[in-house]
């Protein structure tokens, strides 16, 4: 059987997780023949996420470090499955679509799937400052990586285990979300972006605008202007080894 990790960061999502964990299709999992485990990464929460989260069969990794990047790096160093799926824990992505993701990423030898959450079906899920702040991150970094990616900033994405060993990814904050696919073109995997639904985010939201786009605006700049760090080899810059790839696109 396959393995799969379900990494969601969380940080004062205790009111959402029984909604975000219902949702998340185990039975179909495993009858397309996948086990899942689900670890949730309690950002350092003060409203119980971490206990409601263990009572819904989840397991817990402490990241007492805030920052969304430190969340994922604290939930992939865990992560036991051999395919990894991310998503947030404020129920705006929808797991229930991970058997379709999963049988995309097998069918087409997939390394690195992400989620492009702009289709104009989705614009009632987002605020409109927000989706126009998507709009022009995802151009710019169209721009400076010609990846080709609709949505550069969507936190669903669903990738095989080697390919996490093999990038340079760095950001501790939001920006860690259009790093890794940055880094993955930059690697040279095979990669694709396939619409998803989007949701509208249950309780309080965290994402702060403009520092947040700010410090997504600046990290492309420093990520297209820098040499990728091998993780093998201690951070020692050097070149990428297999070559920039193009996100395709369905």
């Amino acid at each position: 059987m396959n393995t799969l990790s379900i990494v969601i960061p969380a940080l004062n999502e205790a009111s959402n997780l029984p909604t975000v964990m219902a949702s998340v299709p185990v039975d179909a999992l495993a009858q397309a023949g996948w086990e899942t485990e689900v670890v949730v990464v309690d950002n350092a929460s003060t409203d119980g996420t971490a206990e409601v989260a263990r009572s819904l069969g989840a397991r817990v990794v402490s990241q007492p470090a805030r920052g969304y990047g430190n969340a994922y790096l604290a939930g992939f160093e865990a992560a036991k499955g051999e395919v990894i799926a991310t998503g947030d824990a404020d129920c705006t992505y929808p797991f229930d679509a991970l058997p379709q993701l999963l049988r995309t990423l097998v069918d087409g030898d997939i390394e690195f799937l992400t989620t492009d959450r702009l289709s104009r079906e989705n614009r009632d899920a987002m605020k409109r400052s927000h989706a126009l702040a998507n709009h022009a991150l995802s151009a710019l970094s169209r721009m400076l990586f010609r990846n080709g990616l609709r949505d550069s900033q969507s936190g669903m994405w669903v990738f095989r285990r080697h390919v996490w060993h093999g990038l340079d990814v760095r950001s501790t904050g939001m920006a860690f979300s259009q790093e890794i696919k940055n880094a993955a073109i930059r690697a040279g995997y095979r990669s694709l972006e396939v619409p998803i639904e989007y949701r509208r985010r249950g309780g309080e939201v965290k994402l702060n605008a403009l520092p947040d786009g700010m410090a997504n605006l600046r990290q492309l700049f420093v990520h297209r202007f820098r040499r990728s760090a091998d993780p093998q080899q201690g951070g020692v810059p050097i070149p990428a080894q297999r070559g920039p790839r193009k996100f395709e696109s369905v």
